[in-house]
């Protein structure tokens, strides 16, 4: 390709008369060559390639054609990386190379679109005012817990007028995961704003109609009206409706989890994160408002967010059936409930962090909530109405494996010695929890050792006593109430009784 000089030279010499062969023997140019730039509207002379040469790809270009044609029409969330349809050619023989492949899906593509009429994707650029509404959306996240690799769903949400960003994480994206984090978020925020734009996600939206139209989830409706927030769904797959939490799901991935976060906890993990939003606020710009941080941006819109008048009791309730082991199963784990409720069905409502088990108004277990699998998590005081009645089974039963006991009662447990006489011992002590409270029969065993003494006759003794009423106290009378002649204990007056007596 000639340069500028070159054509400019040639323009010059043919505009002074100088014939075309001439100028091509002096230049050592083609007379094709010379007339071509003669013929250019400008000194520009660039060439345009009419015919693209596919050496490596033309075998085996109607396959992916094809490769390309079935990836356009998947979904977004299972269409193939080039990489991969490089990686199926390569597989049927192909030897070209990766950029090859992906030069000729960009033409490709710009093709299909100019077939079809369409130009570029465009959008329009939207405005919020303050406190109108946020965006919310989950990510997937590879961090490290306690030593081990876990993937963790985060949930983001932003305030559309300040960008204010509120991150946590979680081991599922379950409901009451859902309703955790909005709590969270609004309180962080320091309000709630009008309107909440989502995705169409299962735990919000029961089904999916033409346009805007939405079946929402019940208990979702409920949270929302709890906050007085209007649900907006987005199209599905227009992920352009929420483009600013989209935009801040890749942002927080290259800021806060990259490289791999590591804790020793979950607790730890969202504690960190909530700093580092606070710290990413106070050190980054408003994109529109280049005078002022998110932060300060956050202040001015909290006056126009609607104030929190109380969390939403964010649970997911289930029915389960309690087996005469007094266990439930739940999340693929079992819990224990109080023996009252053996044999019954129970409401479990789970929240993020625990879960409380009810048998109609009444709670029969509430236990932190575990996400592994094939765990069975104990309350031994459960089981203590049956222990009672069963004392040979402190020894193997496997609630009472590694009880927590009180100081004082691990003490007594300690002095009683072990045996079947031992047990049933203790076991009468700690049947007086069913009556009296632990507080009271902790203090009796407390002060029955301070006496020397680990016996369970002299603890329930004390607890007796404890029980009995206490002795009332005698009447005080006021100085105007007093008797102006108090009564006397004499006895002799007796003597003048009976003397009375004989006279008559």
């Amino acid at each position: 390709m000639l340069i500028v000089e070159t054509v400019v030279r040639i323009r010059r010499e043919h505009a002074a008369g100088k014939a075309i062969k001439a100028i091509a023997r002096d230049l050592r140019l083609s007379r094709k060559v010379v007339r071509k730039a003669i013929r250019s509207p400008e000194a520009a002379f660039n060439y345009q390639r009419k015919v693209q040469p596919l050496p490596r790809i033309g075998p085996y270009q109607d396959r992916l054609d094809a490769l390309l044609e079935e990836n356009e029409g998947r979904g977004r969330r299972d269409r193939l990386r080039m990489t991969r349809i490089h990686d199926l050619l390569v597989r049927e023989g192909f030897d070209g190379s990766y950029d090859a492949v992906r030069r000729y899906a960009a033409r490709w593509r710009a093709a299909r679109r100019k077939d079809a009429g369409e130009g570029a994707p465009a959008f329009i650029p939207m405005t919020f005012q303050p406190g109108e509404a946020y965006q919310f959306d989950w990510s997937h996240e590879d961090v490290e817990i306690a030593g081990k690799p876990m993937r963790v769903k985060v949930a983001h949400m932003r305030l559309c007028a300040s960008r204010a960003p509120y991150v946590r994480a979680y081991p599922r994206e379950g409901q009451e995961m859902l309703f955790d984090a909005h709590a969270r978020a609004f309180a962080f925020f320091g309000g709630v704003p009008r309107r909440g734009i989502y995705d169409n996600m299962k735990t919000a939206v029961t089904a999916v109609f033409t346009g805007k139209e939405r079946v929402f989830n019940r208990r979702f409706l409920i949270m929302t009206d709890h906050y007085m927030v209007e649900p907006t769904a987005c199209s599905p797959a227009a992920g352009w409706e929420k483009g600013q939490v989209e935009q801040q799901v890749q942002t927080i991935r290259g800021r806060f989890f990259q490289p791999r976060l590591r804790f020793a906890s979950l607790a730890e993990l969202n504690g960190w994160l909530e700093a580092e939003c606070r710290r990413w606020a106070e050190h980054h710009a408003h994109p529109e408002r280049g005078d002022i941080t998110v932060a300060e941006a956050l202040d001015m819109e909290r006056p126009a967010l609607q104030p929190i008048l109380a969390p939403f009791d964010g649970f997911h309730e289930s029915e389960h059936a309690v087996t005469g082991t007094c266990l439930i199963s739940f999340d693929r784990n079992r819990y224990s409930v109080m023996s009252t409720a053996a044999r019954r069905t129970v409401q479990v409502r789970s929240y993020a962090d625990r879960i409380v088990i009810r048998c109609g108004d009444a709670i029969v277990g509430e236990h932190e909530r575990h996400f592994g699998r094939n765990r069975t998590i104990y309350d031994p005081w459960h089981y203590l109405p049956v222990l009672a009645h069963k004392p040979g089974a402190l020894r193997n039963g496997a609630p009472f494996q590694d009880w927590d006991l009180p100081p004082a009662l691990h003490r007594l447990r300690r002095r009683l010695g072990t045996g079947d006489e031992a047990d049933r011992r203790f076991v009468r002590v700690l049947s007086a929890v069913l009556t009296d409270g632990l507080e009271p029969v902790e203090a009796a065993v407390r002060e029955a050792l301070a006496n020397g003494t680990a016996s369970d006759e002299l603890i329930l003794n004390i607890l007796s006593r404890r029980r009995e009423p206490a002795t009332p106290h005698s009447i005080v009378t006021s100085e105007d109430r007093m008797l102006q002649h108090p009564p006397l204990a004499d006895c002799a007056r007796y003597d003048l009784l009976r003397g009375y007596d004989a006279a008559a």
